[in-house]
């Protein structure tokens, strides 16, 4: 298929925005990723979210540039009792942007809240006995066995245990705040909140920042810039122009088609800030027909070429992109390809024949691509025109990111809103490991949207969380690799490196697993 032309559309100027020169020093104006619809990060995944928290919640711990966990909201903790109980202390001075304290009743409401819906804590959460308030500043985890894992999965990047007030946190998990209130360097700005146009974040006065260094995600959390704003510019061509002017400071994921126009600015930095590449994902919805049938996704994952996905996206960007035809992050201990042999196929005539043998007998599907997200939609494209050279039934719904994070909760059938395919992208990090691997787990209702169900992955997942070293977890990280191949919850489509641009005045974007602008500033 075609990759879309970006670069014949308009560059024509935005009108210039009325900032006096001192409040714009101190603004920092972003063109985000994509629409900030849900402002709870427990009730989405949607990284844009998770984003938006970084700048509101703060964490109890966190990692640093070398994975370890470090305090954070936390003072400390002790183990004790044979590993059987863990006492975290908070930091003195610590309130939320209301004005009440952070007290101990408010980080264990939240942590509750997390763990119901955080793929890592729910694998953990059979070992807990209870977590409770001491006091004021205390907590306490007690437990039915060692968890030498609590503190990654707390402090963990991929899905962090935010902290909230305690009549926030109290929500069920499955239901979705709609008040933003942290501990964190930026409170949110909730009368100025425009889905679709805008968002706005201004610097939290009372928020004490850990005093030594930022590393990684940890240390310092310090806010330089009175103000963070969001606009949504869902025109790629227009958003490089605003870049190029100087009508906006940073562009979180800059299409790969326009990175030669940014750099050809002098005044523009194109660089890969974030650690890890972005893996392609096509999510089936195992509930309902066709894709409840696993022979019908084995026959979809035949026709699959990962190279033409990674260049829809990345072009010929040089080592923008790589095909990774496993489940674990490429180039990481647990990576293999055991089982894979579906991906090579690469074949549309073999696809058309398993998938009149699986027995596809037309029924209708239904996949959602979102037009103002441009590497989503360009892997939901080249579905879209693979599906359309099998034969099937497709019928492609154009919306918007913000409309699809919403209708993927859907469990209906097509015909009542539901649907069939999604695609998404995940940071490499977030599937290096089996208990924070989002797509891999299967376990039914409470799985991610789409809801595998397959008792064999989650006994595997259980059998490496069981494996004491990395020699006995590689065989069952191959097992899991096989069997999910077999399965199929979703079909991996390579990684590609996703560059940020900011203007050359603004400083302090250093690398990070995550989109954070605390410690940012603009000269």
């Amino acid at each position: 298929m075609h990759r879309r032309t970006l670069l014949q559309a308009s560059l024509a100027a935005l009108p210039a925005p009325a900032f006096a020169q001192g409040a714009a020093a101190r603004t920092l104006r972003v063109i985000p990723q994509a629409n900030l619809t849900s402002l709870d990060p427990v009730w989405t995944t949607a990284v844009v979210t998770r984003n938006h928290a970084f700048l509101v919640y703060d964490q109890l711990c966190a990692q640093d540039a070398k994975g370890e966990i470090r305090p954070q909201m936390a003072e400390g903790w002790v183990m004790e009792q044979d590993g059987l109980a863990w006492t975290f202390t908070l930091r003195d001075g610590l309130r939320f942007h209301d004005g009440e304290k952070v007290l101990a009743k408010d980080c264990v409401a939240s942590i509750k809240r997390w763990a119901r819906r955080d793929p890592f804590a729910q694998v953990l959460w059979p070992a807990v006995a209870e977590v409770e308030a001491l006091d004021d500043r205390r907590f306490r985890f007690r437990l039915n066995r060692p968890l030498p894992l609590l503190l990654m999965a707390l402090g963990q990047t991929q899905f962090p245990c935010f902290i909230m007030p305690e009549r926030i946190a109290s929500t069920d998990a499955f239901q979705q705040i709609r008040e933003a209130v942290g501990s964190g360097p930026f409170r949110f700005v909730a009368n100025e909140w425009n889905p679709g146009q805008r968002a706005v974040w201004a610097k939290f006065d009372g928020y004490i920042p850990r005093q030594e260094p930022v590393d990684g995600l940890a240390g310092g959390r310090t806010p330089r810039l009175n103000r963070v704003e969001w606009t949504i510019i869902s025109d790629p061509a227009t958003a490089a122009n605003a870049m190029t002017t100087g009508e906006q400071d940073y562009w979180e994921y800059p299409l790969h088609d326009l990175l030669p126009l940014l750099r050809r600015n002098r005044e523009v930095v194109v660089e890969q800030r974030l650690l890890d590449g972005f893996y392609g994902i096509c999510r089936f919805n195992h509930l309902q027909p066709p894709f409840n049938n696993p022979g019908i996704r084995r026959a979809v994952a035949m026709a699959v070429d990962q190279r033409d996905y990674m260049r829809a996206v990345a072009g010929n960007e040089k080592d923008g992109w790589e095909a990774c035809e496993g489940v674990f992050t490429c180039g990481t201990p647990l990576a293999n390809e055991a089982g894979s042999e579906i991906l090579k196929v690469r074949n549309i005539d073999r696809a058309r024949a398993a998938l009149k043998e699986a027995g596809y007998a037309g029924e209708k599907v239904v996949l959602v691509a979102p037009g103002d997200y441009p590497q989503i939609n360009a892997l939901s494209l080249v579905t879209a025109d693979l599906l359309t050279r099998l034969g099937m039934n497709l019928e492609l719904v154009s919306t918007d990111w913000g409309t699809l994070v919403q209708r993927r909760v859907s469990k209906e059938p097509v015909e009542k809103g539901g649907w069939s395919i999604i695609h998404t992208t995940s940071s490499g990090q977030s599937l290096a490991l089996p208990v924070y691997h989002l797509f891999l787990r299967a376990n039914g209702a409470n799985a991610w949207f789409g809801w595998p169900s397959d008792a064999e992955i989650e006994r595997l997942r259980g059998e490496w969380l069981s494996a004491p070293d990395l020699a006995t977890q590689k065989p069952v990280a191959e097992a899991l690799n096989r069997r999910a191949m077999e399965v199929l919850p979703y079909i991996p489509l390579g990684f590609y490196w996703q560059p940020s641009a900011w203007r050359r005045n603004v400083t302090g974007a250093f690398r990070a697993p995550a989109t954070v602008f605390w410690n940012m500033s603009k000269a």
